[in-house]
């Protein structure tokens, strides 16, 4: 479906840009707890930080209402689960074409993981798992070449992986350092 803007639907459809909290040593502390382990209780946090138990709880119910605690999830192995390939499409809209819309489309694709805009030469860059070839074929030509609004895509298919990190504990790590060398500053 032709839009009349090429951009017209792309707030509808990605996420809101998420206004930056203030926040103080006690809710980092306490981010780094719950990205180490979010199943603790709130009364295990408040004796690993020193502090009460219904201090946490208003404390994680400030952090979630502001957005920056967005949930409590299982990290899955995909791998494990038998969709062992991650795979990343660049895609390129057809000029003229709304690419919200193609966002749209790709999203409902369910072995999609991520939709990027992106900027450069490309308009987005999409992450999706598969079983194996045959399965990225499938998808390829079923699902995501049949998506309106496409112009072209290229396959990059990862062969290895380096084992998962804890990237939120290592950036608050790193949040809290800048913090103190702004205090000393």
């Amino acid at each position: 479906m032709q839009k009349s803007s090429t951009h017209s639907t792309i707030r509808q459809v990605t996420a809101p840009e998420t206004p930056t909290f203030a926040f103080d040593e006690v809710d980092l502390a306490l981010l780094k707890v719950l990205v180490t382990d979010a199943r603790l209780s709130q009364r295990q946090i408040a004796g690993n930080l020193g502090i009460s138990a219904p201090t946490v709880s208003e404390r994680m119910s400030r952090l979630e209402k502001a957005g920056v605690i967005r949930g409590y999830t299982a990290e899955v192995d995909w791998a494990a689960l038998g969709y062992p390939l991650t795979v990343f499409l660049s895609v390129v809209a057809t000029p003229g074409y709304d690419i919200g819309d193609v966002m749209s489309q790709m999203w409902k694709i369910p072995e999609v993981q991520d939709v990027l805009l992106v900027t450069g030469d490309l308009d987005l860059l999409v992450r999706l798992r598969a079983r194996d070839h045959n399965h990225l074929r499938a998808i390829l030509m079923d699902r995501v070449w049949q998506v309106t609004g496409l112009q072209g895509t290229a396959t990059q298919v990862s062969i290895a992986e380096m084992p998962a990190k804890n990237f939120s504990e290592g950036l608050l790590l790193e949040i809290e350092e800048f913090l103190k060398e702004q205090r000393e500053a």
